[in-house]
C-alpha cells in the first residue's frame, strides 16, 4: 500500500503570461511517518519527439514527513526559451509534477499545457521567431493525467543505514521543507517560505485518509499527439 497519496493539486496564477513562474499548490497525505525525503520535481517538456529538450524547472526535497495531511506550494521558473525548439514554441506541450522516495518515482501528474498569443493577428500570422514575451500559458488544470507506480517504501539504499531519528538530525544538501510536528490547519493559504530554488510553504495537519481523487481523461487539441500523452507515463 503506498504510504503517500496525492490529495490534490491546484494550478495557481493560470492562464499567465509565459515568463511567470508555475505555480501549484500540493494537498497529500501521508498515512505513516517517513523518516526520509519525498523528492518533487517539476519538468517541463520541450518537445514531444526528443527528450532533450525536457528541463527539469527544479526540485526540492520534502522532509522528514509526519503522518497526516500536508499541503505546500511548489513555486518554479518558467523554461529557458533557447532550449525549446523554435517549432514546439507555439502550441500545445506538457508539464510534469513527479514525486519519488528512495529515487524511486511512486506518483506522475501531467498537465497539457498551450501556448499562444493574446493578439488575434499574431495567431493568424506568428512570427518566424517566436515572441515568448507576448504568449500566454494555459495549463489544462481541469484533466490532469495522473499515474502511480508501486514500489517498495521500506526499501533504503545501501548508502543510508541510519535511524530515523539521526536521519532528522542531518543538514539538508538541497532546499528543503521540514513539516516537523503536526499543526492544525486553520483553512488559510499555507505559508510560503523562501528557499534558494523558489518560494515553498507548507500546513500539516491530522486528516483521514483517500486515495487521490482527479479525473484522468486527456484534453482534446486538435494538435495534440500521442507521443506528448506517452511521456506524461514513460521516462
Amino acid at each position: 500500500m503506498a504510504k503517500v497519496q496525492v490529495v490534490n493539486v491546484e494550478v495557481l496564477d493560470n492562464p499567465s503570461p509565459f515568463y511567470n513562474p508555475f505555480q501549484f499548490q500540493i494537498t497529500f497525505d501521508c498515512i505513516e511517518k517517513l523518516c526520509d525525503d519525498l523528492e518533487w520535481k517539476i519538468i517541463y517538456v520541450g518537445s514531444a519527439e526528443n527528450d532533450e529538450f525536457d528541463q527539469e524547472l527544479d526540485s526540492v526535497l520534502v522532509g522528514p514527513v509526519p503522518a497526516g495531511r500536508h499541503k505546500f506550494v511548489f513555486q518554479a521558473d518558467p523554461p529557458n526559451p533557447e532550449k525549446i525548439p523554435l517549432q514546439d514554441a507555439v502550441g500545445v506541450t506538457v508539464v510534469i509534477i513527479t514525486c519519488t522516495y528512495h529515487s524511486k518515482e511512486f506518483v506522475r501528474i501531467g498537465y497539457f499545457v498551450n501556448n499562444e498569443y493574446e493578439d488575434m493577428e499574431m495567431r493568424e500570422e506568428p512570427p518566424e521567431k517566436p515572441e515568448f514575451g507576448k504568449l500566454t500559458r494555459n495549463i489544462l488544470d481541469s484533466k490532469p493525467r495522473v499515474t502511480r507506480f508501486k514500489i517498495n517504501w521500506d526499501d533504503k539504499p545501501d548508502s543510508e543505514n541510519m535511524q530515523c531519528s539521526n536521519e532528522e538530525n542531518m543538514m539538508p544538501s538541497s532546499p528543503q521543507v521540514n513539516f516537523g510536528s503536526s499543526i492544525e490547519d486553520d483553512g488559510q493559504d499555507p505559508e510560503v517560505f523562501k528557499t534558494p530554488k523558489g518560494p515553498l510553504g507548507q500546513i500539516d495537519s491530522n486528516a483521514s485518509y483517500g486515495s487521490v481523487d482527479m479525473p484522468v481523461k486527456p484534453p482534446v487539441y486538435e494538435n495534440s499527439t500521442d507521443s506528448m500523452d506517452m511521456r506524461m507515463f514513460v521516462e
